[in-house]
């Protein structure tokens, strides 16, 4: 029996048209056309989309991709066959726990929102974070220049590829001693996201998260989640809940989430978007998986042609 498995992103693809497969579904356009998007954005969603600068503004950043996953979700999920496991990369995975069942798209949103002001609290003025992202370096050197430059290894995607992220005085002096070691094949670029996320510099959001969490009435899992802080699945509250604090101060090893859907035998993936950069990581580390992103289609319905087809080669 071929197995099927979802995966939720980050920050990093929002675009104008992060909307457009969720509007290619009639049933799904028009509940976006009733959508109050005020309460969470202080803004029509369409002045938001027309916005490039604000799409990456962290406040906005993190609801607005939980929103479009989750459209994307809503316009195929009656196409799709159920996943077997959800994965969501960073904010990814309030997407992937409303995916599972245990809270509605309101809830999801209401808690990236949350998420996002309490994150931003967390940098004070005159103390700018960043995040740097490390191709080509093995991960203990690079934990060597974090470790002499006050920073952290954020997020793993491979044995030489990463995610730093602290102060921003301090990642641009690691990314100058970086290049200064003239490494063959190493790629430096940083990111556009102004938080240190899942760092120990998070970690006075964590109160305000645990509030809202213990507040929340998660309902029951229907479709294991992978945590992002060590790829194991999510069954119940209590874990989902554990999982989603411990990500925001700790490092997200999506290299193992990505192992864990090729052990747990996943044959076909879909990213929902917005971007791609999840489906291109998966297929370059496991390319016997076949994956892609709903980013790659131009609707919802050839996006769940592409996928069902799959499912019946396997």
């Amino acid at each position: 029996m071929p197995r099927f498995a979802l995966l939720c992103p980050g920050q990093g693809g929002q675009e104008a048209h992060m909307f457009a497969i969720a509007n290619s579904n009639p049933r799904v356009a028009a509940l976006l056309d009733q959508f109050d998007t005020s309460q969470y954005f202080g803004m029509p969603l369409t002045a938001l989309l027309a916005s490039p600068s604000l799409m990456f503004e962290n406040r906005f950043a993190q609801p607005l991709i939980v929103a479009a996953t989750l459209a994307n979700w809503l316009a195929l999920r009656e196409e799709l066959p159920p996943p077997d496991v959800i994965a969501g990369y960073s904010v990814g995975e309030v997407s992937a726990h409303a995916i599972s069942g245990e809270l509605d798209v309101g809830q999801a949103i209401h808690l990236a929102s949350i998420r996002a002001t309490a994150m931003q609290s967390c940098v004070k003025p005159q103390a700018a974070h960043a995040m740097l992202s490390v191709s080509g370096l093995p991960l203990a050197p690079l934990q060597e220049i974090c470790f002499s430059h006050h920073l952290y290894i954020a997020i793993v995607t491979g044995e030489t590829n990463a995610i730093i992220a602290g102060l921003r005085d301090d990642i641009l002096k690691a990314e100058q001693a970086l290049r200064e070691h003239a490494i063959a094949q190493l790629h430096l670029s940083l990111l556009p996201v102004h938080i240190a996320s899942h760092t120990p510099l998070m970690a006075d959001a964590l109160p305000t998260m645990k509030q809202v969490l213990d507040k929340l009435p998660f309902q029951a899992i229907t479709t294991p989640v992978l945590a992002g802080v060590n790829a194991m699945k999510s069954v119940n509250s209590a874990e989902s809940k554990q999982s989603l604090l411990a990500q925001m101060t700790q490092t997200i090893r999506w290299h193992e989430c990505m192992d864990a859907l090729d052990e747990a035998g996943m044959n076909v993936v879909l990213e929902l978007g917005p971007g791609s950069a999840l489906s291109r990581m998966l297929q370059s580390r496991h390319p016997h998986i076949a994956c892609r992103s709903v980013a790659d289609f131009r609707s919802s319905s050839a996006v769940a042609e592409w996928v069902n087809r799959q499912m019946l080669r396997e």
